[in-house]
């Protein structure tokens, strides 16, 4: 597992990288918004991100807390570097047919798919309601199903299967095959397991409080 001595080189590298494109060419391949002529906005779950370019600190305007996970800083900044090599396909596959992805694939069981099924395999209106409030479209699929848009140029769809008196929860996420293009399977794996505990964490405030 990353420690943060990980995350902090990882996030100082990309950033380097990327002070040396122009602010212009970022936002026009990434699909991200701006503020000013200095400070990119990038939604990313819940938050609103303002970052300053060419530092690329990063501020979260949607709420109080000043300090934020910098593994998300480092994702968006990966994002940002890979987010010019792809478009959408409409072609949807599981983590395990991401090319190089099969070193991460018990990670991305353990951060991912077993908390979805731990929390939500009988709790589908508490899934459906999380979903939603993050932006989830309803999709045809399993026993609840969304598909959330997390970058402009990368969408995740999550199914879930709920338990019976015969089998066990079943849950899958899929990506658009152009996310192997972007990011790499390990950001993919963190992607998935960020993306499914602010799921948890909006289901265990209630509608109320979140």
């Amino acid at each position: 597992m990353p420690r943060i001595d990980d995350y902090l080189q990882a996030k100082q590298l990309a950033a380097e990288r990327l002070s040396k494109e122009p602010l212009g060419e970022l936002i026009e391949r990434s699909g991200f918004d701006t503020f000013d002529e200095q400070t990119i906005k990038a939604s990313f779950l819940n938050r609103i991100y303002k970052i300053s370019y060419p530092s690329f600190a990063f501020q979260d305007i949607s709420s109080e807390d000043l300090q934020t996970p910098i593994q998300e800083h480092v994702l968006i900044l990966h994002y940002l570097q890979g987010s010019g090599k792809a478009e959408a396909t409409d072609v949807w596959i599981t983590y395990r047919e991401i090319p190089d992805a099969s070193f991460y694939y018990s990670a991305f069981i353990k951060r991912a798919i077993e908390p979805l099924k731990k929390v939500f395999g009988q709790n589908l209106t508490g899934f459906t309601a999380a979903a939603r409030q993050l932006g989830g479209k309803r999709i045809s699929h399993g026993d609840a199903a969304f598909e959330f848009k997390i970058f402009p140029k990368v969408a995740i769809r999550i199914i879930l299967w709920k338990a019976d008196e015969e089998f066990p929860p079943e849950a899958n996420i899929l990506f658009d095959k152009s996310i192997a293009w972007i990011l790499s399977p390990e950001d993919i794996a963190w992607l998935c397991g960020l993306f499914v505990y602010r799921l948890i964490g909006i289901a265990r405030k209630g509608p109320e409080d979140s």
